[in-house]
Formats: C-alpha cells, structure tokens, sequence
C-alpha cells in the first residue's frame, strides 16, 4: 500500500516535470520566433506588427503557463506533503505494531526458554540417575536388590497379604527370593537373582570373536542359573512345578528372545520360566484371579453348607408347628368336652331346681331356691 502511494506521488512529480519541460520548448519558440523576427526586421512595418503581436500572446501565454506552473507546483508541494504525513502515520503505526510483536515474541521466546530451562534440567536429573542405575547394575549386591525391590514392588501391588511370603524356607532350608501361595497352598517360587554380567559383556562386545565368547558365556551362566533353580526349587509335592526367573529389564527379555531362544526353551524344559517385569505383572494378575475364584468357591461351598442346615431348621420347625397344631386340636376337643359336661350339670341343675316335694316342704323350698340359684349363677 505505501508503495503504490509512492508510485502516485513519482506519477504527479514526473507529470509536473514534463509540464515544466514543455512550458520551456514553448519559451524556446518564442525565442526563435522572436529571433527571427529581429533578422527580418528590415522587412517593412507590417513584420514588426506582427512581431508585437506575436509578442504580446507569447507574454500572455508565458504568464499563463506561470500560474498554471505555479498551481500545478502548489498542488505538487501539498500532495506530497500529505503523502509524506500518510507515509509517516502509517510507518509510525507499522512501527508500533511491529515493536508490540516483537515484545510478545521475545515474551513468548522467553516462556520458551524457561521451558527448555527446565527440560534440560530434567535431563541432567536423569542422566545422574541413569548414571547411578548404571552403577547400580554394574555391581552384582546392588543389582540383585534393585531385581528384589522391583519383584517385591510388582508382587506387593499386585496380591493381599497373606498370598505371599518373600524368603520362605523351603523342606531343604533354600530360601527363593519370593513364594506366592496358591489356593492348593503350594507355593509357586520366583528368583530374582539374574546373571546380567555375560549380557552386558555380550552388548559391549565389539568384534565377531569378543561376540562368540560373550555370547557363550550367558549361555554358560543362565543355564547354570536355571539349573540351580531346578535343584534348589522344585520339591515333588512341596512346591508347584513351575519356578519364575524374574529379568528386571525389558530390554534384556527381548534380547534373550531375540539371541538365544535356544537358551529360553531349555529354561522351559527345566520347568523355569523366565519373566520381565510385565509377564511378572501378568503372572501376577492370573494368580489374583485364581485366589479369587478359590475363594469364591470356598465361599459358595460355605453358602451350601448354611443353605443345607437352613434346611434342617425349617424342616424342624416344620414338624414342630405340627406338633404344636396337634396339641392345639387337642386342647381344642378337651374344651369342647368339659363345655359339653358344663352344659349337662346346668341341665341337671335345673331339673333339681323345678322338683317340688310338696305343702309342708314350702318353707324349706322358698330357703333352698335362693341357694340353687346361687349355685347357678356360680355354677
């Protein structure tokens, strides 16, 4: 927009300078004609006449092209003093506008930069653990418990108390890391003791040989892991006979899949099965679930077994309401009897009451009606 506002401006400035430009071409013919009217001068009277009045319309004419001129310079002079104050306004608003985006850029930069302040802190926090976990698995006592804590985390979130017990002593005084007692109260075993020095000797190799024996002994060191937790284990009828070897990384898990599915497979056939973290998570879960059911079965034999006594007791108190009713029968007929006795005394009475024994009884009678008729009314 402010270049073609410019544009207009060159346009009227380069119209005025060819209006300039042909008010002098004009100027210039007159000079010639004037020119030639001083050569032919000697010409006679009628020449000079004609010059007079070819000079007084160029006079006119010059003067006229003077104010035209000047308009047209007082008009250029405006319009571009008010192309300038245009320029200037919208350059002084482009410059605020431009100077407020750069604030809320160099702001929202700065957001920016304390965001990345602090992710490259959280960097440098993980890096010293990552370093520290590296430590850690370096040194075979401190790995084995960073194995333990996390078997013992996963068992822990994953069972009630009471489902598990972590070192329990076994019928031949070996303690597994862990014991999760299943509803036939054989414990199932997990170790948490892996070789990790061979795999990682086997990551770090470099050269085809440095592979070969690197990769020879994990096979050499698991199996003999595998081994041990056969032997150590697995009791005929004291334990289950299944036995978890828990890898506290997943990357190791895959790598062992990934290289030595032979190794895995002979695992399997000793009876050892070998977890990471999330099978364990698994393992676990299914387990819950057993223990679930058992307990809702334990449950739904206990709810027979006081459906089954409900039973006997309605049963019971059955035969009893019966015998109850009977006694009521009972009770019913003896009352019926003794009114039906009542009824005859009451009609004996009477007969008593109507006898007459004749004139000299009269005084004893009118002494024993009364006496009768209190019996009856008692009676």
């Amino acid at each position: 927009m402010y270049k073609g506002r410019m544009s207009d401006s060159l346009l009227n400035l380069a119209g005025a300078v060819v209006i300039v430009v042909a008010g002098l071409a004009v100027l210039a013919a007159l000079a010639l004609l004037v020119a030639r009217a001083l050569r032919s001068r000697d010409d006679g009277t009628g020449q000079m006449a004609e010059f007079a009045r070819v000079q007084a319309e160029t006079a006119t004419r010059i003067e006229a092209m003077r104010d035209m001129l000047a308009g047209r310079q007082a008009d250029l002079a405006r319009m571009v003093n008010e192309r300038l104050d245009s320029v200037t306004h919208h350059l002084s608003q482009s410059m605020h506008t431009s100077r407020q985006q750069t604030a809320d850029s160099l702001q929202k930069l700065n957001e920016r930069l304390v965001v990345i302040d602090g992710a490259q802190r959280n960097i440098t926090e993980l890096a010293s653990q990552v370093t520290s976990l590296q430590s850690v698995l370096t040194n075979k006592q401190q790995r084995g418990a960073f194995g333990q804590g996390r078997m013992e985390i996963i068992v822990q979130d994953g069972l009630p108390k009471g489902c598990y017990q972590f070192q329990f002593t076994l019928s031949n005084n070996s303690r597994p890391d862990c014991a999760v007692f299943l509803p036939d109260q054989r414990p199932l075993v997990i170790d948490a003791k892996f070789p990790l020095e061979a795999v990682i000797a086997f990551r770090e190799a470099r050269s085809e040989d440095e592979r070969k024996h690197a990769a020879a002994r994990v096979r050499q060191d698991i199996s003999r892991h595998v081994s041990d937790i056969a032997q150590k284990y697995l009791i005929r009828g004291e334990t289950q006979d299944l036995a978890l070897m828990f890898v506290p990384s997943e990357s190791v898990y895959l790598e062992l899949h990934d290289g030595f599915d032979d190794l895995v497979q002979k695992a399997m056939r000793a009876q050892v099965v070998i977890v990471s973290p999330a099978l364990l998570m698994l393992a676990i879960s299914v387990i819950q679930q057993i223990q679930k059911d058992a307990r809702m079965r334990e449950a739904a034999d206990q709810i027979h077994a006081e459906v089954g006594h409900l039973m006997d007791d309605l049963r019971r108190m059955q035969e009893r309401v019966l015998k109850l009713q009977q006694h009521f029968g009972q009770a019913n007929e003896d009352v019926r009897q003794i009114l039906i006795s009542a009824e005859k005394v009451e009609k004996r009475a009477t007969r008593i009451a109507d006898v007459e024994f004749g004139d000299d009884t009269a005084a004893d009678n009118v002494i024993a009606a009364p006496i009768a008729r209190r019996l009856e009314a008692g009676g």
